[in-house]
């Protein structure tokens, strides 16, 4: 096993809310700094390290190698100096690896089958890597983790359909029960049998070709409150959360997540690939939130759930609901768009791409609004899915001026405004965690990169902190030089796990291939006394 580990890149930025958003950043009162990364692998920097697990006793990370079909196990003792350990493979039991959680020594790994429309498992280890058992589940089981308590293990089966839609397996939520030991665990399904298109939201999106409710709904990641009662799961494609309850396995309901105006002040976009520059404003284009990655935290005595709205189309052979404003097939209704031709303009919206399952309101073929994807943002939802906040444009913003030569660039390439048309920065990962008295989420930003970091302890008015990205720009991709590429997995560690004392970051990146440790430190509010 080769392994390499590198040092921050020395183009690494490092922006304190003071130089980019003014008065709404509250003073810094952490600082995140890169202590090493990791690469493992014969190949690495291609597409081997997404989601991220720490057992606290070992002090050992397990990292999920999609190159591979495997799961990396690295001895994180020493933060500035991890080391490879061993490798898991997982095709004994299916194809790829999607997710690992750990909790005291038991692992489990959530491996997808050689067909991905197959059930999948879960499969168990000890930390010796033996195997102790393995569940079969739902079709793609895309994301699993522990209840606090280490009663139930969650699995996300998303169900995907096969490329050419003639396979739709429907999505599930599997809960093992774990509370007599695993020798006598057994596996529940919490699915959606009991809802039809008669009986939920019409705002929740359900449009796959020929697909009933329970094979549209596609689970993607789980949040579960600190009580160990309840789960959150994000149905990314539908723009909707199912919450489920854990004991009795049973979705309880499905909350739509509704949408982002991005003609309000303060909710922007960069809608173009084709103006050569740098141009946030609102535009008549209303965004889907669609997140990815979720996580719950407490506040006051109330659960809240904070989302990654990352945005995902629907895009197979056979069936496509992705188009840009300017395609000849959008007809834009011109009572609502009297602009219509200057919106259609390439260096205007016409790149921009939109969903054409929704925007058609009175079925004339044309458009009547205009729906695009993810919000290029973050946000805080109650647990009944009431929009708290929402960070509005600043993730452009920020980066903007972080990186005015490389906004919007790739993570696969340094192209300037490259992802403009097509969710921007892209919000993928969070994590979010307790540090030096206050509640922080952070952000992996899949496209441009690197890590916002956000004080929400109080949901309501959260503040903008740092923004950090270890990511070289005048580097290729794909040499090691580069740093980091496309942060899938962001795992927080908290001061009394951490093997040093210091709260932790771990962020692995999907296309670098690079697992990097950041440290958390406290910094003083000015006028603090020191401790």
């Amino acid at each position: 096993m080769k392994t390499s580990i590198f040092r921050p890149v020395a183009a690494a930025a490092v922006v304190l809310s003071s130089c980019i958003l003014g008065a709404q950043a509250a003073p810094p009162t952490i600082e995140l700094s890169v202590l090493s990364s990791i690469f493992v692998g014969d190949e690495p920097r291609v597409g081997a390290a997404e989601i991220v697990a720490y057992d606290a006793k070992s002090k050992r990370l397990y990292i999920v190698n999609a190159l591979q079909a495997s799961v990396d196990v690295v001895d994180l003792s020493n933060p500035a100096e991890p080391a490879a350990i061993t490798t898991l493979d997982v095709t004994p039991y299916g194809a790829v690896a999607n997710s690992v959680a750990v909790r005291r020594g038991l692992i489990a790994v959530a491996v997808e089958a050689a067909v991905k429309t197959d059930p999948g498992k879960v499969v168990f280890f000890d930390s010796e890597l033996n195997l102790l058992r393995e569940f079969t589940v739902g079709a793609l089981p895309d994301m699993v983790t522990f209840t606090p308590d280490g009663r139930y293990l969650l699995s996300a089966n998303e169900g995907e359909p096969s490329d050419d839609y003639s396979v739709d397996p429907e999505g599930s939520i599997s809960i093992i029960d774990l509370s007599r030991g695993l020798e006598k665990a057994t596996v529940a399904t919490a699915d959606f049998s009991e809802f039809t298109l008669e009986n939920i939201d019409p705002a929740i999106r359900i449009f796959g070709p020929n697909a009933s409710v329970q094979q549209d709904l596609e689970p993607e990641y789980i949040a579960v409150s600190s009580d160990s009662r309840t789960a959150w799961v994000s149905l990314q494609e539908n723009n909707a959360f199912a919450v489920v309850d854990i004991r009795k396995a049973k979705v309880k309901k499905l909350l739509p997540l509704g949408w982002k105006d991005h003609s309000k002040p303060g909710n922007g976009l960069d809608a173009s690939d084709r103006d050569d520059a740098i141009n946030i404003q609102t535009w008549p284009v209303r965004g889907l939130y669609m997140p990815d990655a979720i996580a719950s935290y407490r506040v006051g005595g109330k659960q809240f759930i904070i989302s990654a709205n990352e945005g995902d189309a629907r895009d197979y052979d056979t069936f496509s609901e992705e188009a840009r404003i300017g395609s000849s097939s959008v007809v834009l209704d011109p009572e609502v768009f009297p602009n219509a031709a200057e919106l259609k303009d390439n260096a205007k919206l016409g790149r921009l791409k939109i969903t054409t399952a929704s925007g058609d309101t009175d079925g004339d073929g044309q458009f009547e609004e205009l729906y695009t994807y993810g919000a290029r943002s973050f946000s805080i939802w109650t647990g009944n899915g009431r929009l708290v906040w929402d960070s509005g444009d600043q993730f452009e913003q920020i980066t903007a001026q972080a990186f005015p030569e490389f906004f919007n660039a790739s993570n696969d390439g340094n192209e300037f405004d490259n992802r403009s048309d097509d969710k921007g920065p892209e919000p993928e990962g969070v994590a979010v965690g307790r540090a030096y008295g206050r509640q922080y989420a952070f952000i992996g930003l899949e496209r441009i990169g690197g890590v916002m970091v956000y004080d929400v302890s109080r949901p309501a008015s959260p503040k903008f902190v740092q923004y950090i990205n270890n990511r070289d720009f005048t580097q290729d991709v794909g040499t090691i030089a580069s740093g980091d590429q496309g942060p899938e997995g962001l795992l927080f560690i908290g001061q009394k796990d951490s093997p040093n004392g210091k709260p932790l970051l771990v962020v692995a990146n999907e296309v670098s291939g690079s697992t990097t440790i950041y440290e958390i430190n406290r910094k003083l509010v000015p006028g603090e006394p020191k401790e």
